[in-house]
């Protein structure tokens, strides 16, 4: 199924409802959650997926496991999905917060034959065999790391969340703490009990998960110049030690020349 809203077919007897979305460049899904899980993979683009406690950077090719009734937001950054909408009873083993995980070549092309699928496949045949594949090879899957949490608290977040919108490598504890009238000893603390990290480790993986959409028009080095980096080499070291992979596995060698709001902002 291809561009068909989900709403559309959540009432129909099938465990797995594959579909596959086009979507305009930085269109955003704003807030809204499904009554099934999804399993939402870019075949192309970044997506960013926001919750009430946390954001997900799932880059090209990477998929997010969304729970089912999950109030969720999503920045797509030239984004072709191809989604899973599962019912949860069959999947207890699905996790209970947005998950980011690699696509292997199996599954990419399990979710490219499953979309073409129409909407009452037949369950005895081969549909239904690679229906239940899916749910095989995903509950195989391992986590990745590009997401950071958000603090509970309504003025932590809203530090987090302009933080995410902007990141400023020049932003330091005292310049937070003082925002929320404590001391920096008494911040930090408060943070660390929130999120589980201190504050300038929170900032250096956002200001990282910042680059991925930006690898998507830029060198490593401009993206590395641009958050505040001293070199590629120092962005190179921190990307790879924060995410397991270099930035060049997302960058394009030759920037494109991006359009001005391109060029300026990070949607988040």
């Amino acid at each position: 199924m291809r561009n068909i809203p989900s709403d559309d077919v959540d009432h129909l007897d099938r465990v797995v409802l594959p579909i596959g979305t086009d979507y305009a460049a930085g269109q955003v899904l704003d807030w809204h959650e499904h009554r099934r899980a999804q399993f939402l993979y870019g075949a192309t683009g970044v997506m960013v997926v926001e919750t009430a406690d946390g954001t997900w950077t799932v880059p090209p090719e990477r998929a997010v496991l969304i729970p089912a009734a999950t109030p969720h937001r999503v920045r797509m950054l030239g984004v072709s999905t191809r989604s899973l909408y599962v019912e949860p009873g069959a999947v207890p083993w699905w996790p209970a917060r947005c998950t980011v995980v690699d696509v292997p070549p199996l599954l990419r092309e399990l979710l490219l034959a499953a979309v073409e699928f129409p909407s009452d496949y037949d369950l005895s045949g081969r549909e239904g065999a690679v229906a239940t594949l899916l749910l095989h090879e995903i509950a195989a899957r391992s986590p990745l790391p590009f997401h950071v949490a958000v603090p509970a608290s309504a003025g932590l977040a809203t530090l987090c969340r302009e933080y995410l919108a902007a990141p400023d490598a020049a932003v330091t504890n005292a310049d937070w703490a003082a925002r929320s009238a404590l001391s920096e000893r008494a911040f930090t603390r408060r943070f660390r009990a929130e999120t589980g990290e201190s504050p300038a480790v929170w900032r250096s993986r956002a200001r990282l998960l910042a680059a991925v959409p930006l690898l998507r028009t830029a060198t490593v080095t401009e993206v590395s110049g641009r958050l505040g980096y001293a070199s590629p080499a120092a962005f190179t070291a921190a990307f790879t030690r924060a995410f397991g992979t270099p930035p060049s596995r997302f960058a394009r060698t030759t920037a494109a020349r991006p359009s001005p709001a391109q060029r300026v902002t990070v949607h988040f």
